[in-house]
């Protein structure tokens, strides 16, 4: 699975950001898509967020714009360097998803864009124990990643895009139920959308 465009696409900033731009396209563009998982929260200047595999901070540019606390975990320094140049309101920590070094209930929000499709299926189920460790009572785990579209329209641009770009664990987590993992966390759900022909899905789930 995935091709070297992959790699290059992680080592080169200007090809990354093209795709994802490219992407968003399918939801009305860059701004909206990663407005889809914040829609309808309420997060204050004080409220204390985590964007979670925050990469070079493509989203992280959009929620400290809501919040003077917001914090960005990722493994990969290279990422975070990125991140810190391109959005240096947040903080930065470099750490795995699976082993944040956070105490319990420290969020109000965790975050995460298109990052667990990334994930092998006992890793995933991992991080969604450890977000719902960090996160406080009552607070919110948004998420937006791929879905296996329910509309057959959309299905061959996902497996192009899944082909090029990804590897067999975007494929494992259409065919895995994340609202399903979430419960069995102990998750409360709230809201489960639908976007691109079902090709993607925006979760909030509250602790």
């Amino acid at each position: 699975m995935a091709t070297i465009l992959r790699t290059w696409s992680y080592k080169y900033q200007w090809l990354y950001d093209g795709i994802s731009r490219l992407a968003a396209l399918s939801v009305g563009g860059e701004a909206r898509f990663h407005q889809l998982p914040l829609q309808g929260l309420t997060i204050s200047l004080e409220s204390q967020v985590l964007d979670l595999c925050c990469g070079s901070g493509q989203a992280t540019q959009f929620l400290v714009q809501s919040s003077q606390n917001v914090t960005g975990l990722d493994v990969s320094p290279v990422s975070l360097e990125r991140a810190k140049r391109n959005v240096p309101q947040a903080k930065y920590v470099e750490a795995l998803a699976e082993e944040m070094p956070f105490p319990d209930a420290q969020f109000d929000l965790v975050h995460t864009s298109v990052a667990m499709h990334e994930m092998p299926p006992s890793i995933l189920r991992q991080i969604i124990k450890e977000v719902y460790r960090v996160l406080k009572p009552g607070g919110v785990f948004a998420l937006v990643d791929f879905h296996k579209p329910t509309n057959p329209l959309f299905w061959p641009g996902l497996s192009v895009f899944l082909w090029l770009f990804e590897t067999q664990t975007a494929w494992q987590l259409l065919e895995t139920d994340l609202v399903g993992l979430l419960k069995d966390t102990g998750f409360e759900m709230f809201e489960h959308r639908l976007y691109a022909g079902g090709s993607l899905q925006v979760i909030q789930a509250r602790k």
